[in-house]
């Protein structure tokens, strides 16, 4: 993770700082900037990319992958008409 700190702050404040976006938003950072003015500190981050599944409808079941599935539903899957627009 990449930290910019523009004023005076310590290591203890900079961790609470990120455990508290982490907290708040349930995501990891990739970069945060902490500029420190007085009393007030302005926080501009970037979460770290989130990994996407593609979900399916098939033989009328939300699936990613038809891993887990027995080999009666996989025949089923193999069976199906498929439509083209």
């Amino acid at each position: 993770m990449n930290i910019i700190i523009t004023g005076n702050a310590d290591p203890q404040e900079e961790q609470a700082y990120v455990d508290y976006i982490q907290e708040k938003y349930n995501r990891k950072l990739e970069s945060l900037n902490i500029e420190i003015d007085g009393d007030y500190a302005n926080l501009s981050f970037k979460f770290a990319p989130v990994a996407f599944e593609r979900i399916r409808r098939i033989t009328g079941y939300l699936v990613g992958t038809t891993d887990h599935w027995n080999n009666a539903k996989k025949a089923e899957e193999k069976d199906r008409v498929t439509h083209s627009l």
